[in-house]
């Protein structure tokens, strides 16, 4: 079990625990883990499990909403090969070109820069600096500058001012002015507004308002991916592991620092394919804090296939086929697929039916050949096999028409992560087409997929600064993704605002955040979080409501909030849920449900062995020795010390508090011995009526 003897108290006058979102978390977690990388995932793996009351008995009829059979439409269409004009991630109001110096600076194009374009970049550049500095006076400057350029109309200085209205940060804090500018800069075209209207909307059970941005959006993440020739890949890291810093997962994210990526690196240049093929995918996708290098990739696949790696054959022939640091080239594309798939890269059969549906680097089309192999994809469990399959039945290309069959292989998709395949499946529930309507659902699975859009990118820098420890960059960074709806960052801010409480590293509504300021913000993200699934949330907000921290005491939303983490498999929730039963706070009085959870406590959790082992001597205490003073001693600990567990391990680490731990248990075995006695006398003396003589 994880110590909570380092968590800080995060209060605020907050709402109940909301139920309306507890039957959906499943799905979350189900689409959060599809996305999330292994080597990224902080979500239990589950999968979309859907029922038949889910799909439409009758699909056989037109649908306004079905798509076109003509494999060129563009509607629907997966096999598209234009690109937008624009691409989001270089819009004028993306922090992304003031934190990368080798972006594009943010303008209208070819047109100079306005006045309001001028006031935006610099003042949010001043903002970044103020931050990393601990400059207050500074960051009230820039936000000044930024206000200037809302006034006159920029998108993206109103989307920045809404997110520090909304936070508090040099001015008071204000949901319905910031709702107010992200409604403004949405209107004009900005995609970040448009994220945290979107996330508001859904917070509040507006599924319709919701899913139209979520689609619009993720359409924009899946975009975007063609555009930049980049594969939407996400992978967010969590700074901490409960209470603790996450160190594990902090160290693999050091880029080209890490050892780890320093070994590998060597191994490959002394000729290790399976280190060749690893660098390569590391250059291709920039993960664990490698900075996305087409170039690299190129160059050590190349190398990998030399020595006949099948793997690399495939990513070359992807490289080719997207012009992905290369010149494109259809022909070397289908070249290096057919090798790959040749040697049983069976993902390989993917790209090669794409290739045939649409013409490329084969003499003709051919739907016959191209349905064939992603049948032989979907036959070995390839996500893209069963993705390909399900767009050829939804459409009609090359074969009939079947909406029944396209659902169900769009099924098989997401639940082995396939973000397109969620895409379409969200679009299915929003229209009803296959599957009955479902806005709630369509909300999740889009909001999912729009997480993956370039605005993303912001947890990267994020991420960065606090690994050179740039603590006040990292707040401010994760706290803008957390008013896009970020789980991950509204816990890493959350986060960090709790363990750096002492520096001078949050802005307040006047200068430094005071410590009321703090506590506030920390716990309102805290809430958000654990309403999208985090179990440790949801365990620090019952804690704040149990010791009435900065709130009202409040047992009974105590309760609920340790049963929404215990729902997760939370042993620590489980173990406090076994408390409060057994001291009857807002729970009923109920030994028998407290040993329960104490047992279920240290089945998830093992280490949970020692406290509660002490919680089950003092159940039995309390059974029979009901009223004592043994027992009145026990119930006075907790106000003494906190949390129960806090408690037994500063008496277990202070050598000054042995004799009293010792004397303790020696109590406890006295007052054991003497009961069984007593049971043993009693059962070789049964009772005898009143007034007979002994």
């Amino acid at each position: 079990m994880q110590s909570r003897r380092r968590s800080r108290p995060v209060p605020a006058p907050m709402a109940r625990v909301r139920h309306r979102h507890r039957h959906l978390l499943l799905l979350v977690a189900a689409v959060a883990a599809a996305l999330l990388l292994p080597c990224a995932s902080a979500v239990r793996p589950f999968v979309l499990v859907l029922s038949r009351d889910d799909f439409l008995k009758d699909t056989a009829g037109a649908h306004p909403s079905l798509p076109s059979a003509d494999a060129d439409s563009d509607e629907w269409d997966d096999f598209d090969d234009e690109s937008p004009a624009t691409d989001p991630l270089l819009s004028p109001s993306s922090w992304v070109p003031l934190l990368d110096p080798t972006s594009a600076s943010p303008s209208s194009g070819d047109e100079p820069d306005s006045p309001s374009d001028a006031l935006f970049v610099a003042g949010v550049r001043a903002m970044l600096s103020a931050a990393s500095a601990g400059d207050d006076a500074a960051f009230a400057t820039a936000a000044a500058q930024i206000e200037a350029a809302a006034t006159g109309g920029h998108p993206g200085a109103q989307s920045a001012l809404a997110f520090l209205s909304g936070a508090g940060m040099t001015r008071p804090a204000s949901r319905s002015r910031a709702f107010l500018l992200h409604k403004f800069a949405a209107d004009a075209g900005d995609l970040q507004s448009k994220m945290a209207l979107a996330y508001s909307f859904f917070r509040q059970e507006m599924y319709e308002e919701a899913v139209t941005l979520y689609a619009e959006l993720a359409e924009a993440a899946l975009t975007s991916s063609l555009i930049s020739k980049e594969p939407p890949v996400i992978e967010p890291v969590r700074l901490h592991s409960g209470t603790e810093e996450n160190k594990e997962a902090l160290r693999k994210s050091r880029g080209e620092d890490d050892e780890d990526f320093q070994i590998t690196e060597y191994q490959a240049q002394r000729g290790n394919t399976v280190a060749m093929h690893k660098l390569g995918l590391l250059y291709y996708y920039g993960l664990r804090g490698v900075r996305r290098d087409y170039g690299k990739a190129y160059h050590w696949f190349s190398k990998a296939v030399e020595k006949g790696d099948t793997r690399a054959m495939e990513l070359l022939g992807e490289i080719y086929a997207r012009g992905a640091g290369v010149q494109r080239n259809y022909t070397e594309a289908y070249k290096w697929l057919t090798l790959a798939a040749k040697q049983q890269q069976y993902s390989a059969y993917n790209g090669l039916g794409y290739l045939y549906v649409k013409g490329y680097g084969v003499e003709k089309k051919n739907l016959t050949k191209a349905k064939e192999f992603f049948e032989i994809a979907a036959e070995h469990k390839e996500h893209g096999g069963y993705y390909n399959l399900g767009v050829l039945y939804l459409k009609g290309i090359g074969v009939k028409r079947d909406v029944m069959t396209a659902c169900n292989f769009f099924l098989r998709a997401v639940n082995a992560g396939q973000p397109k395949a969620i895409y379409q499946v969200a679009k299915l529930f929003q229209k009803g087409v296959g599957l009955k309507k479902n806005l709630q659902m369509a909300a999740v699975m889009y909001k999912s997929v729009a997480e993956r859009g370039p605005w993303s990118s912001l947890s990267r820098w994020a991420l960065e600064s606090y690994l050179k420890g740039d603590i006040g960059k990292a707040l401010l960074l994760y706290s803008r993704m957390a008013d896009l709806g970020y789980e991950v960052a509204q816990s890493n801010a959350a986060w960090i605002l709790d363990r750096y409480g002492d520096e001078s590293i949050c802005m307040g509504e006047s200068g430094f955040c005071t410590d009321m300021e703090r506590h506030l913000r920390a716990h309102a993200l805290w809430w958000q979080a654990s309403e999208q699934g985090n179990e440790h949330a949801a365990l620090l907000i019952g804690d704040a409501y149990y010791y009435g921290r900065g709130v009202g005491r409040d047992y009974e939303r105590a309760a609920e909030a340790y049963m929404h983490a215990q729902s997760q498999s939370n042993a620590q929730a489980m173990f406090n849920l076994g408390y409060m039963h057994e001291h009857g706070h807002g729970l009923p009085l109920d030994l028998h449900l407290a040993k329960r959870y104490y047992d279920q406590a240290v089945e998830v959790d093992p280490a949970a062995k020692l406290p509660v082992m002490l919680a089950l001597t003092s159940l039995w205490i309390r059974k029979n020795y009901d009223g004592s003073f043994l027992v009145h001693f026990i119930d006075s600990l907790p106000e003494v010390y906190p949390v129960v567990e806090e408690w037994v391990e500063d008496v277990l680490m202070d050598e000054g508090n042995a004799t009293i731990l010792t004397l303790f248990a020696c109590l406890v075995t006295v007052l054991y011995l003497r009961e069984r006695q007593r049971r043993q006398v009693a059962a070789a003396n049964p009772q005898q009526p009143d007034g007979a003589p002994n």
